[in-house]
């Protein structure tokens, strides 16, 4: 192509990004790169990214628990509206024990400045934290996750329709859960992993 003066365009897509300046509350970044946890539910990570299937966006939002890197909640649409962040928290918080309130971190998007978000939070007994703006290592756990699935499940893979692409979304994050290993956590799955640690 150098020899023959041809040139290669690209077209870059843009990553998703919620921030949309202050548009409710900043937290303080309360778990300060500390992605471990000696415990379930003592810390908490989430983020949204977005997919491009059939010419359609489609968002994932997702909880994960720092302890054993496990994907406890996770709700999957066409819009990155409140509803999607706050489904997922619901159905994580659904999940604590009496006296169990996580920290959980997330970065400044305005899901997680809103009133409703801090609601369930402050409900629960759980605190928020934020990572500084335009710093995604401060979420480097979540983002390693999301990379790690869309070159597992998607980027090598045409789907038909958004009903193949959320089925196989599915499958994929209970494989994650119950049987892809982990460097970190002694080569077991987090299931593994939770299951062995607590029964020790």
């Amino acid at each position: 192509m150098r020899e023959l003066g041809l040139v290669c365009l690209i077209r870059r897509r843009r990553r998703y990004v919620s921030y949309q300046g202050m548009v409710g509350k900043i937290a303080d970044n309360v778990l300060k790169r500390e992605f471990t946890a000696t415990a379930p539910n003592q810390k908490w990570v989430t983020d949204i990214t977005e997919f491009r299937v059939c010419d359609r966006k489609v968002y994932l939002s997702p909880v994960m628990d720092l302890f054993d890197r496990q994907i406890i909640s996770y709700s999957v649409g066409t819009s990155p509206n409140l509803n999607l962040t706050s489904s997922c928290l619901r159905d994580a918080l659904a999940t604590l024990a009496p006296g169990q309130a996580p920290i959980v971190p997330s970065d400044q998007g305005f899901h997680y400045q809103h009133q409703s978000w801090r609601h369930l939070l402050t409900t629960a007994g759980a605190t928020p934290s934020m990572s500084r703006k335009a710093n995604c290592y401060d979420n480097a756990v979540m983002e390693s996750f999301f990379g790690h699935l869309k070159e597992e499940m998607f980027h090598h893979t045409g789907y038909l329709s958004t009903d193949a692409f959320t089925t196989a979304l599915d499958d994929y994050i209970t494989w994650f859960n119950t049987g892809r290993g982990h460097t970190h956590r002694e080569g077991l799955s987090p299931v593994q992993y939770r299951t062995q640690t607590l029964a020790a």
